[in-house]
């Protein structure tokens, strides 16, 4: 697969020119994993996936313009009269087989992570979360690349629980996912980074390092425009 990372920008203020972009992965020059930006509809896509809802991600839910988007898109959840196609179940288009796993991130919105399977290559792609319950472990095997978010370096994240409905939502550290991924990866591609990484970027760089020698990984720092064959 030709992968190119358009976006790798968090729900945060712009402040660096490689990382100004919101989600969004191109993939063989079709098809398009999140769009957090309107920009990226340039690229032509056939087809659009979205993890979730949040306007980071759906670019069309803060700024409304959905009327113009005339491209098959799936997501977890409908949104408007925009024509949404909500799978819960393995589905194949166009040869990539697409299977979506609900993750814990948001209590307002539904979220999912992506296997994407196409020939004999098979991509993990995460985004926001907490957490994948155990019960869709077994799907969690032998991937070629799993694709996931930084948000928040320290061990733990940033997880907060609701009083009422005692669910938790928020995002892990990203120790919690490169211990938890490496056992389905040998490679690990950070995206959507939060505030922490850019007060010094070249410490979080040197962060991921220090983490990818301790958990014998590959890891491999996103930037807007990089650009991976798998």
């Amino acid at each position: 697969m030709e992968i190119k990372i358009l976006g790798t920008r968090g729900e945060i203020e712009e402040s660096a020119p490689y990382h100004s972009k919101h989600s969004g992965i191109l993939i063989n020059n079709k098809l398009l994993v999140d769009c957090g930006e309107q920009s990226f509809l340039d690229y032509d896509p056939h087809y659009i996936l979205i993890t979730h809802l949040h306007p980071d991600h759906a670019f069309f839910v803060r700024s409304g313009c959905f009327q113009m988007i005339d491209i098959p898109i799936y997501a977890p959840k409908k949104y408007k009269e925009l024509l949404i196609s909500t799978r819960k179940t393995p589905f194949t288009i166009d040869g990539y087989r697409i299977t979506p796993i609900p993750t814990i991130h948001s209590l307002k919105v539904k979220s999912v992570t992506y296997i994407i399977q196409h020939k004999n290559k098979k991509n993990l792609y995460t985004r926001d979360m907490i957490w994948i319950e155990k019960k869709y472990h077994h799907l969690l095997k032998n991937f070629d690349l799993v694709i996931t978010e930084a948000s928040h370096m320290r061990t733990g994240g940033l997880i907060r629980r609701h009083k009422k409905s005692g669910k938790i939502y928020g995002h892990t550290g990203v120790p919690d996912l490169v211990r938890f991924f490496k056992k389905y990866a040998c490679t690990i591609v950070f995206v959507h980074f939060g505030a922490w990484f850019y007060k010094d970027m070249q410490a979080a760089r040197k962060k991921f390092e220090k983490l990818a020698v301790a958990n014998d990984i590959e890891i491999i720092v996103g930037y807007d425009g990089l650009e991976l064959i798998v």
